[in-house]
């Protein structure tokens, strides 16, 4: 009987078609209902294999979850976009494919996330979520994630409010 283990990894190029699919169905399990249809498909429809071959190849900070030999999930990172602020790192993206959610992969991405950057000297950390994604919101509040700032971000003719989680 074989056994599949999950391991945090780097991106691969190999990895550009299932990094796709996850994004994908992601996507639409988070964001169905909040983001208007048409704006949703087109940002899906932007983040094809091709994009991500490109994201891998410039070795974008990305740590995928891989199982079984499949990325299932990803993060990407950096340094804060809020200005001005006490919290110098930043995860722009924690995805996990649907079936896989609820299983502790998120935790198991994001804690590699905060350890590369607590590695590169970062200090702080601040994660976006829209508001009405409640499963976001409630694994960056579950995290110990503090509501340090409030935005919007427009999709088409929507404009949904986004709060910013921080941890010191």
């Amino acid at each position: 009987m074989e056994t599949k283990v999950a391991q945090i990894r780097r991106g691969r190029p190999d990895d550009s078609p299932k990094l796709a699919e996850v994004y994908a169905d992601a996507w639409r399990g988070a964001y169905q209902g909040i983001i208007p249809h048409k704006q949703l498909e087109r940002m899906i429809a932007l983040r094809g294999p091709g994009w991500w071959d490109t994201a891998v190849v410039r070795k974008n900070a990305m740590l995928v979850l891989d199982f079984g030999g499949e990325a299932l999930g990803y993060a990407t990172y950096g340094r804060s976009r809020l200005r001005r602020s006490a919290f110098q790192g930043e995860i722009y993206e924690l995805y996990i494919h649907p079936i896989y959610q609820g299983l502790g992969f998120g935790e198991q991405l994001f804690s590699g996330a905060r350890k590369c950057l607590a590695n590169a000297g970062v200090k702080g950390l601040v994660v976006w979520a829209l508001a009405d994604n409640d499963a976001a919101c409630s694994f960056y509040l579950n995290r110990g994630g503090e509501p340090v700032a409030e935005g919007t971000e427009h999709f088409g003719d929507a404009t949904l409010r986004k709060i910013a989680f921080a941890w010191r």
